[in-house]
This record gives structure tokens, sequence and C-alpha cells, in this order.
């Protein structure tokens, strides 16, 4: 699984860092940060992260 996040519409909202924090942070300059191949165990979080995120900036990749 590839986890793909188009920083031109992501905003720092953090709802995905609520839903899915094995695969999303803040960094130290509170920009949004995340692991681009996540264990394959995490694919419920990263959807509901996909699911919840208000731009829809958030993509799924096999």
């Amino acid at each position: 699984m590839k986890v793909v996040v188009d920083m031109n519409k992501c905003q720092d909202h953090g709802q995905c860092v609520f839903a899915a924090p094995d695969v999303f942070h803040f960094d130290d300059d509170g920009r949004l940060a995340y692991v681009a191949h996540p264990d394959e165990a995490l694919r419920a979080d990263v959807e509901e992260a996909a699911d919840v995120c208000p731009l829809q900036a958030i993509r799924i990749e096999d």
C-alpha cells in the first residue's frame, strides 16, 4: 500500500492524525508528515483518514 497526500490541497486540519496516528503526524514546523508505505495492517486506519480528510487530499495506491 502506498499513501499519497496532495500537499497542495492539504491545509493541515489534522483529521488524518486522529484517524491514523501511526501513519500521519505533524512535524516540528506544524506541517503534515506521513509514512508513504505503511504496514498493510494499518489499511483500515488509512482508509478512515482518507475519508475524513476535509479536502480529500489523501489517496491510497496499491
